[in-house]
């Protein structure tokens, strides 16, 4: 099984919006800022997570988005399933077709492994990876990063 770089940025994006949202919507060049995610690829996922009724958009001068849900509302399987991801360990995409048009003998393992991984990440919700320490400092460390450049910039400026 191999995710994609799609899911797990949508992920990793959600997470930031969730650490960063508590008083006023997060705008996706903050995000993309902390997340070395391209700012155009956030865009995509954002439309994808919005139609899927986890993320809500705010118009004009300080906008940008917010959770429509409470962080313990929103799973990780979720999110991936919301930007088209798909988790399989098949070799067939699920489609039975994986041996000359015909089921393989392993076909039955692999979809249950997938089904597996999928039930997994429908038990960790945002709330549930914003409460881990380790998660917590990460999110510490690039706010520090972001403001020390930022104060570079300023002092070069002047």
């Amino acid at each position: 099984m191999r995710l994609t770089t799609r899911g797990r940025y949508a992920v990793t994006a959600m997470l930031d919006l969730t650490l960063h949202a508590q008083d006023r919507p997060v705008s996706l060049a903050d995000i993309s800022e902390r997340q070395s995610i391209s700012l155009s690829y956030l865009e995509q996922l954002f439309s994808r997570l919005r139609q899927a009724e986890l993320v809500s958009s705010v118009r004009g001068p300080g906008g940008g988005y917010r959770l429509a849900r409470a962080t313990d509302g929103i799973f990780v399987a979720q999110i991936i399933d919301a930007v088209n991801e798909s988790i399989d360990t098949t070799n067939c995409k699920g489609k039975g077709d994986c041996q000359g048009g015909k089921i393989c003998l392993t076909h039955t393992l692999w979809h249950d492994l997938s089904t597996e991984i999928h039930g997994f990440l429908n038990g960790i919700s945002l709330a549930d990876l914003v409460a881990k320490r380790d998660i917590q400092n990460i999110a510490q460390r690039q706010d520090d990063q972001l403001l020390i450049l930022d104060d570079n910039l300023q002092a070069s400026a002047c």
